[in-house]
């Protein structure tokens, strides 16, 4: 069509820009195979009606010129665009997958059921597990043994190995 409009108006009043619209259209909503088969379809079409309204050109280089370089930008435009849609496509994708980690590490962030003497969590299914299992499943947090000074101290004194006054 803009081909046509191209032929019928003549080289004097150009409709080059108009060629971007199904460029961009095929970049955003199709793929890069479509994008750069409008955009050498656009070129082709530019020159086809360029060259069948008469424009008198001093060399062929400037015909040949022309048709390139509006080819190359129909090109560098098409697959600008499609680039722009499969970065944001794959930011969604990103950010969809930040939010699901955030609400899955809000779990650890609501109350807890936890025994008052043995210190197991009790889980959603209503299953109790050892507190270190139940938070390494919920975070990436890993786990290390050792004794405060004061638990130390009751260890020894209850093995008999430190006096109660020292």
């Amino acid at each position: 069509m803009l081909g046509l409009l191209d032929l019928k108006t003549g080289y004097e009043l150009s409709f080059f820009i108009f060629y971007f619209i199904p460029i961009t259209y095929a970049a955003w909503h199709i793929d890069y195979r479509a994008t750069i088969g409008s955009a050498l379809l656009s070129g082709a079409i530019w020159f086809l009606a360029d060259f069948l309204t008469g424009h008198p050109y001093s060399s062929s280089f400037f015909e040949i010129w022309n048709a390139l370089t509006r080819a190359l930008s129909f090109l560098a435009i098409g697959l600008t665009v499609a680039r722009i849609r499969e970065l944001l496509d794959n930011e969604k994708k990103v950010s969809e997958k930040l939010r699901q980690a955030l609400s899955e590490i809000k779990v650890l962030e609501n109350f807890l059921p936890i025994c008052a003497e043995c210190k197991k969590i009790r889980d959603k299914d209503g299953e109790w597990e050892e507190l270190e299992v139940y938070i390494g499943r919920h975070s990436n947090t890993r786990f290390s043994h050792g004794y405060c000074p004061e638990c130390a101290k009751k260890a020894l004194e209850e093995d008999g190995l430190m006096g109660s006054n020292e």
